[in-house]
């Protein structure tokens, strides 16, 4: 420590203050003092100009910024969170487990919550978790190393993890930070392979081969998951292996307004499970030993604050992944709101001309020259049916549009003085770089 004050004393003001205080996640860089061999880890908080801007924790060093790093947007956010993916027709996820329990360790037959409860389910998913480093080369010179966890979910040697931890995006385009090690619970170290990776939804999937069958983690459910419920988060802090902590749900639908992030709305699982700089891609665990999400992100200087992508959005994901090598997320250029008594109420009394409806989805905005505007939606439309189908949330529209891109769909809408309209829309495929 007195080392480090006499270091930190060297500094001027300005490197000081860059180096005390950003953020807190995923990925990072080492600082190479380049008098010493003393090595320093410094958070700092990086943008991304997207439209909407969720808190990651990234660290990097305060004198040593790589290229192809992102600007800070008028927000000064590091965006790298998922706009909502809609499923794919059919899967074949696989959703067995490998995993052990200590002898002498029983299950709880009563369902009731045990003192091996948390061991045991640490035990079934701990084998099939790995840690993930990726050496930084810059001109040349390594300067450090990324580093993040991840999980197998297939024997064939699958791996699940964040996109950041592995791969740096320029415009659509991933390109892999370089060799990437993985080592497993027993010491096995393989290089891995970069199979898809997705900027918007921070998911990637990695490959390592493997002359044996590998411990493989089953995927559960999220949306059985209920605020209390008891949840454990696994992965490598701070490069520390097979560290487990342990938490419970805070809420199972944090809306990323919530977060004061802007644009297509999403949800996340709250935690308050301790996570830190390389827990990034590790798994969230109930207490049957099961996925329920991937950690991602914390909040900046705050503890029990952590955030996960639900399971059930990642293997949408992972679908599409499967099916068309790229996640394909349609667009209509309509903005969405849920509507409930409450609003409707308040849009009456503002407007008595609104129209009479218990529940639906209301059109506040449509971009112009949009597939949206072509098809003849008005700012005030209230969706009630879509694709042939009654709707009442964006989350329905959403699961319906799936992956069509370029397929005609019936959407009927209510508007002032329950004026009723039939519309024909044609989902385009986003273009989230825009």
């Amino acid at each position: 420590m007195s080392y480090f004050l006499s270091k930190l004393s060297r500094m001027n003001k300005k490197s000081v203050l860059g180096a005390v205080g950003v953020v807190a996640v995923a990925s990072t860089l080492r600082y190479l003092d380049k008098y010493t061999n003393f090595g320093t880890f410094v958070n700092v908080r990086l943008p991304l100009p997207l439209q909407d801007t969720p808190w990651l924790t990234l660290e990097a060093p305060f004198d040593l910024l790589p290229q192809h790093l992102p600007a800070f947007d008028q927000n000064g956010i590091l965006a790298l969170s998922s706009y909502r993916v809609g499923p794919v027709p059919s899967s074949d996820i696989s959703k067995e487990t490998s995993g052990v329990v200590h002898e002498g360790s029983k299950p709880c037959s009563c369902n009731c919550f045990g003192k091996d409860t948390i061991a045991n389910a640490a035990a079934k998913v701990g084998p099939a978790v790995v840690n993930i480093s990726v050496p930084q080369d810059f001109f040349g010179i390594t300067a450090g190393k990324s580093i993040g966890s991840g999980t197998i979910i297939n024997k064939d040697g699958t791996i699940l993890t964040c996109a950041h931890v592995v791969v740096d995006f320029q415009g659509t385009r991933s390109l892999s930070k370089g060799k990437i090690d993985v080592t497993l619970q027993d010491g096995r170290t393989f290089e891995g392979k970069v199979v898809n990776a997705d900027l918007h939804s921070d998911v990637a999937v990695l490959k390592i081969n493997s002359e044996t069958p590998l411990p493989e983690a089953k995927l559960g459910s999220s949306t059985r998951l209920r605020p209390g419920d008891w949840v454990i988060a696994m992965g490598c802090p701070h490069s520390l292996q097979n560290t487990v902590t342990a938490g419970i749900v805070s809420c199972v639908d944090r809306k990323s307004s919530d977060l004061g992030f802007s644009g297509t709305p999403r949800e996340y699982l709250q935690t308050d499970c301790a996570i830190n700089v390389g827990n990034s891609g590790g798994p969230l665990v109930n207490m049957d030993g099961e996925i329920v999400g991937v950690n991602i992100m914390k909040v900046l200087a705050a503890d029990g604050l952590g955030f996960s992508v639900p399971i059930d959005s990642v293997c949408k994901i992972i679908e599409h992944f499967k099916k068309s090598g790229r996640v394909i997320r349609p667009w209509l250029g309509v903005r969405m709101l849920d509507l409930n008594e409450m609003i409707i109420a308040q849009l009456k009394k503002k407007d008595a001309s609104f129209p009479n409806v218990n529940k639906g989805i209301l059109v506040p905005m449509v971009t112009p020259e949009s597939p949206g505007d072509r098809a003849g939606f008005r700012p005030g439309d209230v969706v009630i049916q879509f694709d042939g189908k009654p709707v009442e949330s964006m989350n329905e529209v959403i699961e319906m549009m799936g992956d069509k891109v370029g397929v005609p769909m019936k959407v009927v809408v209510k508007r002032a003085n329950d004026k009723l309209a039939t519309l024909t829309v044609i989902p385009e495929e986003s273009n989230l770089d825009l």
